[in-house]
């Protein structure tokens, strides 16, 4: 019989480990930043449309008002979790044998 030889692969991530891990951590505050910026203009457009709809007695403005707000929030949300979310599951990964 031949006996195979597994190498063990370990995966520890490091900023430092290329050049330029600094600036990739920048931009992706800086991408967070603008996206946190268009979550607000959109929860701010949903909360005009809806109190523009319910205002004008088109029920129809008043839901997509609606919608677009609760969108908005959900987005605030991942854009906050996103990093938390992300650390969890290469935590729960890594743990697989």
């Amino acid at each position: 019989m031949t006996s195979l030889l597994l190498a063990t692969i370990d995966v520890a991530p490091d900023p430092a480990g290329l050049p330029g891990g600094e600036a990739v951590q920048g931009l992706v505050n800086g991408l967070a930043f603008y996206a946190l910026l268009a979550v607000v203009a959109a929860f701010l457009a949903g909360c005009g449309m809806m109190a523009f709809g319910s205002l004008s007695s088109n029920p129809r403005s008043s839901a997509v008002g609606k919608a677009t707000t609760l969108v908005a929030l959900l987005a605030a949300f991942g854009i906050g979790a996103a990093a938390a979310i992300v650390t969890f599951f290469f935590d729960v990964g890594g743990n697989v044998q």
